[in-house]
């Protein structure tokens, strides 16, 4: 594999060009790598890869060596594994709720302890996911409660 980088004061917009002989899933997974940087997250279907906005995802599952992403109104599947979904979505406010799930903090509605210091978080659309004891102090401080 050949890189290379033109960086020209003159060009306004940035721009990435690929070149290859013929798409493998190696190159479909940097593209999606690089449209989760334009905040989109790529995601199949019923046979159909979707452009999701990663503002739209509610929480990410990983359920059966698949990974699940969860949208107000629908259910899809991602390539990606659970933990490089996690280090590519930390900035955009996801956090880790236990080993096989991701959440949206902007879309919790409600904590409540449950027994073992974990913690049952209720979401926007009433989705019910227990955070872990390993996570829960961690959650905490991110939200700002004691």
């Amino acid at each position: 594999m050949k890189i290379e980088i033109n960086v020209d004061a003159e060009i306004s917009d940035t721009q990435i060009k690929v070149s290859c002989s013929r798409l493998t899933p190696e190159i479909e997974k940097l593209l999606a790598m690089l449209r989760i940087l334009d905040r989109k997250l790529t995601a199949a279907k019923d046979g159909e890869i979707y452009l999701l906005d990663v503002g739209e995802i509610i929480f990410l599952e990983a359920v059966d060596r698949k990974t699940f992403v969860y949208t107000k109104e629908e259910i899809y599947e991602s390539d990606f594994k659970l933990y490089e979904l996690e280090q590519q979505l930390a900035e955009c406010g996801f956090f880790r709720a236990s080993k096989s799930c991701l959440v949206q903090l902007k879309y919790i509605k409600s904590l409540k302890a449950d027994i073992n210091r974990k913690i049952r978080v209720t979401l926007e659309n009433g989705e019910q996911l227990m955070v872990s004891r390993q996570y829960a102090d961690a959650l905490k401080k991110r939200l700002g409660v004691k």
